[in-house]
């Protein structure tokens, strides 16, 4: 089996802590400065874009990449880290070869213009979930991967018993009461969505395609107790564009802003549309039901991008923490900040209220420079408006943090926050264990890691 080449990029994508590693590697009984909790015992996850082979380094996208989940197993106060590369069909396939084989996403255009379909590889690097006892890493243009814990190796492509053949969203939303995943896929060509509800059996059992006009970039849902919520907002696919071999997606405002809310087991002909400001969300925090009104929190930007125009304000496509409130009774629409004056994104709460009123919600804070990282976490009170910020220093960069709760935990935020950080003086890497509770103070434990672990897109703790 070919191994990568090893080499130096020029790419700010492909540099620092974005550049890629490739060994494989286990370590137990790692060092702690300070003491890991006795009290939380599971997995904490992150996963992430690591190309193997990069197919054109000037314009390698990071959405290209291989994934790769880094681990680290909590319990008894002692904690092991692994690391593992999704072991995709494509991924297989380029090693066996020696090279590259399926192009990037800046690459797509070339092919489209030439008229040929390029071929695509199923990354799984986004994002993961874990339902009915299950860890999916996925990818919105493909099926999830089915990986174990706490070894983290990939068992293969699941469909759920066949009953979900169409893409897989990288942000499904688990409703831990009912025990259902919520999940939908988009793609550039019709039906443009497709909804679906997994059932504790493992199964769809109900799918259904919901209209909207355009091919759009829908990347992450929301739920409530009895509603799927999904945003229709201008970053679309141009096939023009494509067929002239220029960027698939762009900003169209003539798409127009709107908030479809369906019931939970609903289709297209009980979908309700609400009109919004002209604005874009990557990621949800969270939504609920008060009365007649649906909430909905997100991180949202003036704008949205894959890539950001050369001279544009970067600031108008980072987010901010925002609430809208729709009234299915009256049609009504209120639309309010909730912090402007940090920059964040990430945002994530108690994974057992999604769908469900929460009182924190925690997001990684961005610092704004000509390559945005993140710096800190924050930490958002519902209830009186505060928000906390944990930073990690002036050399130190962050990613998505997540909330794992105590053993037997009573309060909402009695549990703690856990992220990696990476050094960009001494180029290593440690886990952070934040107690949420005393959020603003150093770490009860930082964990040190046996080699740097790269920026990723999203993490999870899966307890034991």
């Amino acid at each position: 089996m070919a191994e990568a080449e090893v080499r130096e990029f020029n790419n700010p994508h492909l540099q620092g802590n974005n550049k890629p590693i490739y060994e494989e590697i286990t370590a137990e009984d790692l060092q702690v400065i300070g003491e890991i909790p006795s009290d939380i015992s599971g997995n904490f996850l992150r996963v992430g874009p690591n190309p193997y082979y990069v197919p054109d380094e000037a314009r390698y996208h990071i959405f290209d990449g291989d994934g790769m989940i880094h681990g680290v197993h909590i319990s008894g106060g002692r904690a092991a880290y692994r690391n593992r590369f999704i072991d995709s069909v494509g991924l297989r396939e380029e090693r066996a070869a020696g090279h590259w084989i399926f192009p990037g996403l800046n690459m797509f255009g070339d092919y489209i213009a030439k008229g040929e379909m390029p071929r695509t590889k199923n990354t799984g690097n986004t994002a993961m979930v874990f339902h009915n006892g299950q860890l999916f890493a996925m990818m919105e243009g493909g099926t999830p991967y089915r990986v174990s814990l706490p070894d983290l190796t990939t068992e293969g492509e699941h469909d759920f018993d066949g009953t979900v053949t169409h893409n897989f969203t990288a942000h499904p939303k688990v409703d831990v009461r009912s025990g259902q995943m919520m999940t939908f896929g988009y793609g550039i060509t019709p039906p443009f969505l497709t909804y679906s509800v997994v059932g504790t059996d493992g199964r769809a059992s109900h799918t259904t395609e919901i209209t909207i006009p355009k091919p759009i970039m829908m990347h992450d849902c929301a739920i409530t107790e009895h509603y799927t919520i999904f945003p229709d907002l201008p970053l679309a696919f141009d096939m023009e564009r494509m067929l002239a071999g220029e960027s698939m997606i762009g900003w169209d405002p003539d798409n127009g802003c709107r908030i479809g809310i369906v019931p939970r087991n609903g289709d297209d002909s009980s979908i309700r549309w609400f009109e919004i400001e002209e604005s874009f969300l990557f990621h949800v925090a969270n939504a609920w039901e008060e009365g007649d009104e649906v909430v909905f929190q997100a991180c949202r930007s003036n704008r949205g991008g894959i890539v950001t125009s050369e001279g544009s304000d970067v600031r108008e496509q980072l987010g901010q923490l925002h609430e809208w409130r729709f009234n299915m009774s009256t049609g009504a629409v209120t639309s309010k900040a909730l912090d402007r004056e940090f920059y964040c994104d990430f945002p994530r709460i108690h994974d057992d209220l999604v769908g469900y009123k929460n009182r924190y919600t925690y997001a990684a804070r961005f610092r704004v420079t000509d390559m945005l990282v993140f710096d800190g976490e924050m930490k958002y009170d519902n209830e009186t408006g505060e928000i906390q910020v944990h930073s990690f220093g002036p050399h130190c960069e962050s990613g998505e943090a997540v909330f794992a709760p105590r053993i037997n935990a009573k309060a909402e935020d009695e549990g703690y926050v856990i992220c990696f950080v990476y050094d960009k003086e001494s180029e290593c890497s440690e886990c952070h264990i934040i107690d949420a509770q005393r959020f603003t103070e150093a770490p009860v434990a930082r964990i040190k890691l046996p080699q740097r672990v790269p920026h990723g897109f999203h993490a999870a703790w899966v307890a034991d």
